[in-house]
């Protein structure tokens, strides 16, 4: 995930960086997809969620066992997802139990159409960090993506639910060519009803989100995206808003933001933010990012399910997850063996390569060029021409390494 508004802000309070740690001592932020159950019928859903009962879930206990051993692994942040999570009945139950494990951040990420009445109230008495709740357009533009009538006046519901009641909440919005130009749209809403957080999420090519590809947005429209996006990061940092704005699955947004950077500020300063998101590093998966799926397979991350380090239900997690698994092993090497424009590229010190998993859906290999890149081969440091062997002058920073703080939802 990229923090735009926490970069924004070393360009008007600039913050030393830690020294980095190696690979080894990094745990990840877990994200557990609870179940495969859900209310809703999203287009772009990455697990392919229906409102029935899937077979061989993990159990309460199951689960439980599971808590206290990413609790005892010392993950930084545990976050609960679905499907819709708060379909499992024990839902509260789990929650509650992590809760009292204490672990440093717990979210929930939600449709958040169950969030109401009593549920309400014992989503705000759990004292989640955050709830993250997704819409993806306004009114019935939402209820064509989600699938159901009337979803978002749930979910618009559930955020106020959240707001009453003191919860920090934030909005989740998955931008394709049929609701781009509600963008500014959001982004109003947001500042309407003092949602905490914006969430910008690229379509990445798994589950319903995989058919739909052809839905996903244009180069150009997604530059002008996040040119809206760096704009109202810029005016909320200087008038000291409190919406923060974050974008998700496509790395290549903190090289764009460095080119707006370069553009407006002095060297100086443009070095000092590169210095930041070299830290960081972009692309997270099998290093700072891993997940549990409802069965409790582990995967690098909660798209890639098609490959699995193993099962929580044999092997503890922090077993898998410190083992020898080839692909871990090679997701962690900086830089990443990358194939294509993303090999050759003179910024991969800072999306780390973007999405894997969109390279693996197109092409078959998981190491070739992210389609999904939005920059021209002269952004990126590249000839003009479609081939990648021609480099242009442009430094990327190669300056003493840094250690990324671990980014929660």
């Amino acid at each position: 995930m990229f923090r735009l508004t926490q970069y924004m802000r070393e360009l008007t309070d600039p913050t030393p960086v830690a020294a980095r740690r190696g690979a080894g001592s990094v745990k990840p932020v877990v994200i557990w997809n609870l179940t495969r159950r859900c209310n809703l019928r999203c287009r772009h859903c990455y697990t392919t969620s229906a409102d029935v009962a899937f077979p061989g879930e993990l159990s309460t206990d199951e689960v439980k066992g599971v808590m206290g051993d990413l609790k005892e692994f010392a993950v930084p942040a545990l976050i609960l997802s679905g499907g819709e999570p708060m379909s499992r009945p024990d839902f509260f139950e789990l929650a509650e139990h992590a809760k009292a494990l204490d672990f440093r951040y717990l979210a929930l990420s939600t449709n958040g159409t169950r969030i109401m009445d009593s549920a309400a109230a014992r989503v705000a008495d759990l004292g989640f960090d955050y709830v993250g709740i997704s819409i993806d357009g306004i009114g019935k533009t939402n209820d064509w993506f989600r699938g159901v009538e009337g979803a978002y006046a749930a979910a618009l519901h559930g955020v106020r639910e959240c707001k009453r009641r003191g919860v920090k909440v934030g909005l989740r919005f998955t931008i394709t060519e049929d609701n781009a130009h509600m963008l500014e749209d959001m982004l109003d809403l947001c500042d309407g009803e003092g949602v905490d957080k914006f969430y910008l999420s690229h379509l990445v090519y798994a589950g319903r989100g995989d058919k739909h590809r052809g839905d996903d947005t244009q180069h150009a429209r997604t530059k002008a995206a996040m040119d809206i996006l760096i704009d109202r990061a810029w005016v909320a940092v200087a008038e000291d808003a409190p919406l923060e704005i974050v974008t998700g699955n496509n790395d290549a947004d903190a090289v764009w933001f460095l080119h707006w950077v370069r553009r407006n500020f002095d060297a100086d300063r443009a070095a000092h933010v590169e210095v930041h998101l070299a830290a960081w590093g972009g692309n997270s998966s099998g290093l700072g990012v891993a997940n549990i799926d409802p069965m409790g397979k582990v995967h690098p991350d909660t798209y890639w399910s098609d490959y699995t380090v193993g099962n929580v239900k044999k092997v503890p997690f922090s077993r898998l997850w410190t083992g020898d698994d080839p692909m871990l092993a090679t997701l962690r090497q900086r830089p990443r063996p990358l194939k294509g424009r993303c090999g050759a590229c003179a910024f991969n010190h800072v999306c780390g390569g973007n999405t894997r998993i969109r390279a693996l859906q197109v092409s078959g290999d998981p190491w070739a060029e992210d389609p999904a890149c939005y920059l021209s081969n002269p952004e990126i440091g590249l000839a003009p021409g479609d081939a990648p062997g021609e480099r242009l002058t442009v430094t990327p920073f190669r300056g003493k390494s840094h250690d990324p703080k671990h980014e929660f939802f």
